[in-house]
């Protein structure tokens, strides 16, 4: 923990370790890297500097403000957790395990950093540099993305788990996961564990992690259209539950197999708003990753021909403005294209 202390970088949320402060940080980091998200956390604590500060937000308004750092449900089950504290526990954010990881979007890695940096409470961390680090330290060969390897390194990483200061301990391991022993070139010439590496001892460094064979991702072909009628464009909102739930998008959906896109995007914006489009012009084609599938995103211009909107699967619609479209929090997918449009 020496080494931690010497070399850890300087984080904006390490220097006030509040439950509220370090669980924000936690959330946003989940899946995410540092330098993404250090200006996230920093506009999201000056937005809502406090618990109660967040759980009174438009959810609309915290889901702008996670627009682009990805993995919406996290945002979306912050805001309701937050909720529930101030609501049901007088805004006291529980310091139990129990407790805490009963909240929504609270995991088993979640309750363990941060009860542990904030609170001290003795629960081992098992994230992607831990395991990595583990890997290596012991040579262990469950891969590192099979179904067991949470429980398999959670148990090592408890039975080295420094308790007299479980907050640092856990943050040292990480950060050794960040900066030194890293996926590929890990420095161990300056790795402070080096004398005790099996790994390295072996030779074997680039060997470990194992991990298992990943499944080919499929790729998506999407049609969106930007519906234009009298100076405005259409935009619908996803519900809440599910993949970017509650955000903005522009209406379209999955080409089916027989159909070109321009057919898709006429028939996908119909089935979803009730509405009758024409006048196709191609205005650029998307490409974006998600976990487990890529979309290849064929964006129109559409002018709007007949009909009421009547929505099927979003909960809500606006016409609004190209100049409005900044006020709501839009998939990256479509930010993607924003740029472009023109009415």
């Amino acid at each position: 923990m020496g080494w931690y202390r010497d070399n850890c970088r300087q984080l904006p949320w390490r220097r006030n370790l509040s439950l509220y402060r370090i669980w924000v940080s936690e959330v946003m980091l989940q899946q995410t890297q540092v330098k993404t998200v250090i200006p996230y956390f920093l506009r999201f604590m000056e937005t809502w500097p406090a618990l109660e500060n967040l759980a009174a937000a438009n959810l609309e308004t915290v889901l702008k403000a996670w627009e682009g750092l990805g993995y919406y449900a996290r945002a979306r089950n912050l805001h309701k957790a937050a909720g529930i504290v101030v609501r049901d526990m007088d805004g006291v954010i529980p310091n139990d395990y129990k407790g805490f990881k009963g909240l929504p979007g609270v995991g088993d890695y979640i309750a363990s950093a941060v009860l542990s940096i904030a609170e001290a409470k003795p629960h081992a961390v098992v994230d992607g540099n831990v395991k990595r680090v583990l890997a290596r330290l012991f040579c262990v060969d469950t891969p590192v993305n099979h179904n067991a390897a949470h429980k398999a390194y959670k148990a090592i990483a408890e039975t080295l788990l420094y308790k007299k200061d479980p907050g640092t301990y856990n943050q040292a391991l990480m950060e050794l996961g960040a900066l030194i022993c890293t996926p590929k070139r890990p420095d161990c010439t300056s790795c402070p564990l080096a004398g005790e590496c099996c790994a390295r001892e072996k030779r074997v460094t680039e060997v470990f992690p194992r991990r298992m064979e990943k499944k080919k991702v499929p790729t998506v072909h999407i049609a969106v259209g930007i519906v234009r009628k009298n100076g405005k464009v259409l935009i619908t909102r996803r519900a809440l539950d599910g993949l970017l739930g509650g955000l903005w998008e522009f209406p379209g959906g999955k080409v089916e197999p027989k159909e070109v896109a321009e057919q898709g995007c006429v028939r996908e914006i119909r089935e979803e708003t009730g509405i009758e489009t024409g006048n196709l012009q191609f205005l650029t084609r998307v490409f974006h990753a998600y976990t487990h599938f890529k979309i290849e995103m064929d964006v129109f211009f559409c002018d709007y021909i007949s009909g009421h909107v009547i929505l099927n699967g979003p909960i809500d619609h606006k016409w609004v403005s190209v100049d409005q479209l900044h006020q709501f929090p839009f998939p990256r997918a479509n930010l993607k294209f924003m740029e472009l449009i023109r009415v």
